[in-house]
């Protein structure tokens, strides 16, 4: 069962962000700065967790995953969006 996270980092060194974003474009989708929606299986989120460690300083950044529920259900409504609309499988794209 996959459940539905809410990922987000602050990073302060340049050289680890751009590795950061880049392992978690291949965990979820990508919805603003610093931020991805990701639907992920217990392993899938033991392998994340195991592979941020690799790259982060433990003492200089942080990652936050927040566990928004089952993937499959409530998790897809939690999302409260000021502005432009939030949308499901919408992806922001940042050039």
């Amino acid at each position: 069962m996959r459940q539905r996270y809410l990922v987000t980092y602050d990073i302060s060194d340049p050289k680890r962000l751009r590795k950061v974003f880049k392992l978690m474009k291949d965990y979820g989708d990508h919805l603003q700065l610093s931020v991805f929606r990701c639907d992920l299986s217990r392993m899938q989120v033991a392998q994340l967790k195991m592979e941020l460690l690799k790259v982060i300083n433990a003492d200089a950044d942080q990652v936050l995953l927040i566990d928004l529920g089952p993937a499959e259900g409530r998790g897809g409504e939690v999302f409260e969006s000021l502005g432009r609309p939030y949308v499901e499988g919408e992806v922001t794209l940042i050039v």
